[in-house]
């Protein structure tokens, strides 16, 4: 799927700037999760005891990533997560890691940025119930909205594949939300926004990381126009040295604009070697060691510190939509 060919990009060059560590060549092993629960949970199963790998990293979506760190963690073999921002992904789990916020932090900024710098007071969600990182992520936003003083004015559900969002958007627009907060995959959220607009709605359209997809644009086109979304990543923020380096990179290999998929697969397939080459040793317990103790690690996507529960502190940036491209509008440091 699309997710996991952004994955890929990011490992793909990052494994062909660093291909050795502690002396030894760097093999990437790939095992396709096939979108599937159950896949995913079996595809780190047979990277551990088929081909015997010292680490895994784990692709795209929190509903993929939360089975197969299940296998990891019990299998003792530290994973890393480059994009999975669900919480549950790494609760209780002493194996399992992330190079990326988590839902709480990424739903608090959507909340106080809707709230605060634009004003607005009446919001609705839009749901799919099938996907864990869209039901959590809706949770924080509402809860941290709530709290400010806004008010959630529709909460309106939807399954992965639908295809005509003409009565919750009904409901939606009947509701007076002068905001819609649709934490989806970009797909569906396309069809949504050009929907919406379809039928009158006017409103400020937000949402998560997902949308931070050239793809969205394309499919959404002038819908798209002035969505606005959290991020980890924007080409034209302010600019550190690791993040120039990865742009161009980037640009040479596959001439196409960086996204922040690619750049949290780069990120972490070079924090996993920063934390072999600390360790010292391929023992997946001193891997899962150091990988626990980093602080300050200088990533293309800014700096990475792990925290107790496994996750990375770091910022937030939001990015929006100008004539058909997305933009640099803020950052949020935790």
């Amino acid at each position: 799927a699309v997710g996991g060919e952004l994955c890929m990009r990011g490992y793909e060059l990052a494994h062909e700037q660093k291909p050795e560590v502690l002396g030894k060549q760097v093999e990437l092993v790939l095992v396709d999760n096939k979108s599937d629960k159950v896949e995913a949970a079996n595809a780190v199963s047979r990277l551990i005891e088929r081909d015997g790998v010292v680490a895994v990293f784990v692709s795209y979506g929190s509903s993929m990533a939360i089975p197969g760190g299940e296998v990891a963690d019990k299998a003792g073999i530290p994973l890393l997560s480059g994009t999975a921002t669900n919480p549950l992904v790494t609760q209780g789990k002493d194996f399992v890691f992330r190079a990326c916020f988590i839902d709480p932090f990424q739903g608090e900024v959507m909340a106080r940025y809707t709230f605060e710098n634009l004003g607005i007071k009446k919001a609705a969600l839009l749901v799919d119930i099938a996907q864990d990182y869209s039901v959590g992520l809706a949770n924080f936003y509402k809860r941290t909205f709530e709290e400010l003083g806004g008010e959630i004015v529709s909460d309106t559900k939807y399954n992965t594949g639908d295809q005509d969002f003409s009565a919750q958007l009904s409901q939606i627009i009947a509701s007076g939300a002068e905001a819609l907060f649709f934490p989806g995959y970009f797909g569906d959220v396309a069809l949504i926004a050009i929907q919406g607009r379809e039928l009158g709605y006017t409103g400020q359209y937000l949402g998560g990381d997902t949308l931070h997809n050239p793809v969205l644009i394309e499919l959404a086109g002038e819908a798209a126009e002035g969505l606005i979304a959290s991020t980890f990543f924007a080409e034209d923020q302010p600019a550190i040295p690791e993040s120039e380096k990865y742009t161009t990179l980037f640009r040479e290999k596959y001439d196409l604009a960086p996204d922040a998929v690619s750049i949290l697969t780069y990120d972490s397939y070079n924090l996993m070697l920063d934390a072999i080459e600390r360790a010292g040793s391929f023992d997946p317990v001193a891997i899962r060691d150091a990988l626990a103790a980093t602080k300050g690690f200088q990533g293309a996507g800014g700096s990475i510190t792990i925290n107790e529960t496994g996750d990375a502190i770091k910022p937030a940036v939001l990015v929006k939509v100008v004539n058909g491209e997305y933009k640099y509008e803020a950052t949020v440091n935790p």
